[in-house]
């Protein structure tokens, strides 16, 4: 790898320490955000004159395209930002060196001193003068099976960059590819777990907890939450509209239930299952702040609905508390990790009790011991719950 032709003499660092840090000491840097500012920080050492970086990723998450990672002189943590999906469509990608390494470019120069009228024409080299900037560079960041990101860097050095750190730097890429790419995939693991088995359940099978049958007993408060009619819904709508219905109604339930602290460990067709482990003190009283949330936004997606001629939303939501075996449940090549147990069951029954007796929510005895004084419940009486020998006392709540 061609090194830089100047050694920092404050430091006596060169570019072959950049080179062997990266290689042999950033095994233990799990983030790439924090890994990428102490990459710029030992450029600078190096004699690199860097100012500002950039690294533009584009990320497997269900909310973001991509992230930018932002160094700026001086800092010693980058900052991080999200794209949405839509941001191909606007202008501040439109013409913009990212847009055309992914167009593929592999390389956008540009002499930020010139006159401006000779160059490029997009708002980033705006931004990067009016910061005093001199000169950018930016190539493709190449990752296995075609996946294309991209780097950024700039200088504030009068004339620019040498040829000699452009060369270091180009050269410096497939190893900055190598580490960034190594963390990218821990990162997307962990956001793929987080996304399709919450984010409990995916520390835990990061963690190694891979083995059918291997699981703990969690003391817990279940919610198990249905929706009505959904088949004549979904055999009367078109498809589309039904997927965005499904989207609205889990968005409604499932954002009260994660900022109150509950993990929902399944979406069931048109049913959802989460637990509230009382491990945490507040347990209860966070489910029923959850189902109290949950029903004001359901309420506001009915009074959306209406005014486009849909009919209202009808759901129900059963609660108990118990023991769950929590862990690996399936077959010997593919598993669920879930909850299963009576208390599991009780919930699911208790859901299926709300239509016969007219009550949106209905909470096992059980369960509304814990929140007495907290709540104000309905007694509805004792009933028989099916698969279970004994009448259960049920309450309702009205949040």
């Amino acid at each position: 790898m061609t090194a830089p032709s100047n050694v920092d003499p404050a430091t006596g660092h060169s570019g072959s320490d950049v080179v062997h840090w990266l290689l042999n000491e950033t095994r233990d840097q799990r983030f790439i955000d924090n890994l990428f500012a102490e990459l710029c920080v030992r450029l600078q050492r190096a004699g690199i004159p860097v100012k500002r970086a950039s690294l533009h990723l584009l990320i497997q998450h269900p909310q973001w395209l991509g992230a930018r990672v932002l160094w700026v002189n001086g800092m010693q943590e980058a900052t991080i930002t999200r794209v949405d999906y839509d941001v191909q469509q606007r202008p501040e990608y439109i013409g913009s060196p990212v847009a055309e390494l992914q167009g593929g470019a592999i390389e956008v120069r540009e002499n930020l001193e010139r006159d401006p009228a000779q160059g490029r024409q997009h708002g980033v080299y705006r931004e990067l003068r009016a910061q005093g900037l001199t000169d950018y560079v930016a190539w493709p960041m190449l990752h296995t099976l075609g996946k294309r990101h991209a780097v950024a860097f700039s200088t504030n050095r009068p004339g620019g960059f040498e040829d000699s750190h452009i060369a270091f730097l180009r050269n410096l890429l497939p190893l900055l590819a190598l580490v960034s790419e190594i963390r990218m995939k821990n990162r997307l693991a962990r956001t793929l777990l987080e996304t399709y088995v919450g984010s409990h359940a995916g520390e835990m099978i990061l963690a190694g907890a891979t083995r059918r049958g291997s699981g703990t007993t969690v003391h817990a408060a279940i919610v198990i939450c249905d929706l009505r009619d959904f088949t004549k819904i979904s055999d009367n709508w078109p498809r589309d509209d039904v997927i965005d219905l499904l989207n609205d109604y889990f968005d409604a339930l499932s954002e009260p239930i994660l900022r109150h602290g509950g993990e929902i460990l399944k979406f069931m067709g048109d049913g959802l299952l989460a637990i509230f482990p009382l491990s945490e003190p507040k347990a209860c009283a966070n489910l029923l702040h959850a189902v109290t949330e949950a029903r004001q936004a359901l309420a506001a997606l009915n009074d959306k609905n209406s005014l486009a001629g849909g009919a209202p939303l009808r759901y129900g939501i059963g609660v108990h508390v118990g023991d769950v075996m929590y862990g690996n449940i399936g077959s010997r090549s593919r598993l669920d990790f879930t909850v299963i147990g009576p208390a599991v069951n009780m919930a699911s029954r208790l859901e299926a009790l709300t239509k016969q007796l007219g009550k949106p929510v209905l909470l096992s005895r059980a369960f509304a011991d814990l929140v007495s004084g907290e709540f104000k419940l309905e007694h509805v009486g004792e009933h028989q719950v099916r698969g279970f020998a004994e009448p259960i006392e049920l309450f309702a709540f009205h949040g």
